[in-house]
C-alpha cells in the first residue's frame, strides 16, 4: 500500500509518504525563500517523497513564528517559491505549501488571539482581535491562497493545529469570546470556515485543500477526538479533501510520545468524518507504515523527523530497485 497511487481531485499521488510541515527558520527577514530550501526539500524529492508539504509560512509578518519563517504576504515571495516547486515537481513529488498565522505564539511585538490569554506560565498577554481585525486576518490567508496557486502548488494546507491562530479560536481553553466567533463549537469553528471559504475563493477548484488539526489538547475542557470528528465533518462540508492529523500544542500538557501515538487519531476523523487522513507521530518503520494503511486508519503516512535524518528513506523502502532512483544515483542502488 505504501507505494500505491492516490488521486485527490485532479492529483496523483504517486505513493502514500509525506513529508510534513516542518519550520526550517532559514529564510530571509522579508519571507523569501533561499538556497536552504531547495536543498532541503529537492533532497526529499529526489529521494522519493511522495507529497512535500512546505513549512508554515504565513499569511502576514505579525504571524510568523520566527523572524526567518517563510511568507506569501507580499508578492515578492512568489517566484522564490515557485521555482522550489518546479524543480521537485520534475522529481516526481506532489508539492503542497501550509499557510498559517502564529497568532499569540508569534515571535513579533504585537500578539494576538481570539483573547487575551497567555500560551502558557510566564507567556506574554495577547490582545483579542475585534472582529474587523479578524475579518482582515481571514482575507490575507485568501490572498495567501492565490499566491500559493501563482507558485504551482498543488496542495495547500491551512494550519490549524499547534496552539497556533486557528487552533487558539477552536480550543475553549484559549477562546473565551462572548461573540459569534465564541462560545459553542460550531462558534469556535467559525473563524476556521470563513478562512476556507476565503482560500477556495482564489485556489483552483480542482486542486485539494488540506487542514491540519490537533485532535485533542490533552487537557480537562479542551478539544476532544469527538469535537475534531465534528470539525472535520463540517470542514468535508466545506469543500475540504484531507485532514492532516496531529495532536496538542496549545498549552503544556503531558503527552506520552511513542511511535504511531498520533494514528489512532487520524483514524477516528477518516472513519467518523469520511473523509482522507494523514496520520503521523513518530512514524519511522516501514512496518508500521503499512499497518497503518492496510487497516484503513489513515490514507498517508507522514515521516517528518524521519525524513530530516534521511532524505532517501522512500527509496530505501522499495528496496532499493535501480528503476526507482534518479538515474544519477543508480550506480548505487543494490540489486
Amino acid at each position: 500500500m505504501l507505494f500505491s497511487p492516490f488521486t485527490l481531485k485532479s492529483v496523483v499521488f504517486p505513493n502514500r509518504i509525506v513529508m510534513p510541515a516542518m519550520c526550517q527558520y532559514s529564510a530571509e527577514e522579508d519571507g523569501l525563500a533561499l538556497e536552504w530550501h531547495y536543498v532541503h526539500y529537492g533532497s526529499r524529492a529526489v529521494g522519493g517523497t511522495g507529497c512535500i508539504i512546505v513549512e508554515a509560512t504565513a499569511v502576514e509578518p505579525r504571524g510568523r513564528i520566527s523572524a526567518q519563517d517563510l511568507g506569501l504576504w507580499d508578492d515578492r515571495q512568489v517566484e522564490p517559491l515557485r521555482r522550489l516547486v518546479d524543480f521537485c515537481r520534475r522529481q516526481g513529488a506532489v508539492m503542497g505549501i501550509q499557510i498559517a498565522h502564529a497568532g499569540r505564539k508569534a515571535c513579533g511585538p504585537e500578539l494576538v488571539a481570539p483573547s487575551a490569554l497567555p500560551a502558557g506560565p510566564d507567556q506574554p498577554t495577547p490582545r483579542a482581535l475585534s472582529q474587523g481585525e479578524i475579518q482582515d486576518i481571514v482575507g490575507q490567508w485568501g490572498l495567501a491562497a492565490k499566491r500559493a496557486a501563482e507558485a504551482g502548488f498543488d496542495l495547500l494546507q491551512i494550519h490549524g493545529a499547534h496552539g497556533y491562530l486557528i487552533h487558539e479560536f477552536l480550543s475553549p481553553l484559549s477562546n473565551a469570546r462572548d461573540d459569534e466567533y465564541g462560545g459553542d463549537l460550531p462558534g469556535r469553528m467559525r473563524f476556521l470556515l470563513e478562512i476556507v471559504e476565503a482560500a477556495k475563493a482564489h485556489w483552483p477548484e480542482d486542486k485539494p485543500l488540506s487542514v491540519r488539526l490537533s485532535a485533542v489538547d490533552y487537557l480537562e475542557g479542551g478539544l476532544t477526538v469527538s469535537d475534531t470528528v465534528q470539525i472535520a465533518a463540517k470542514l468535508k462540508e466545506a469543500g475540504v479533501d484531507l485532514i492532516d492529523v496531529s495532536s496538542g500544542g496549545l498549552l503544556p500538557a503531558p503527552i506520552q510520545a511513542r511511535p504511531g501515538y498520533q494514528v489512532p487519531f487520524a483514524e477516528a476523523v477518516r472513519r467518523g468524518a469520511v473523509i482522507p487522513t494523514i496520520a503521523v507521530g513518530l512514524i519511522s518503520t516501514t512496518e508500521l507504515a503499512e499497518e497503518i494503511l492496510a487497516n484503513g486508519r489513515a490514507d498517508f503516512v507522514a515521516l517528518g523527523r524521519e525524513l530530516l535524518r534521511n532524505p532517501y528513506w522512500p527509496l530505501q523502502a522499495m528496496g532499493n530497485q535501480r528503476e526507482n532512483w534518479p538515474f544519477q544515483y543508480r550506480r548505487a542502488a543494490r540489486n
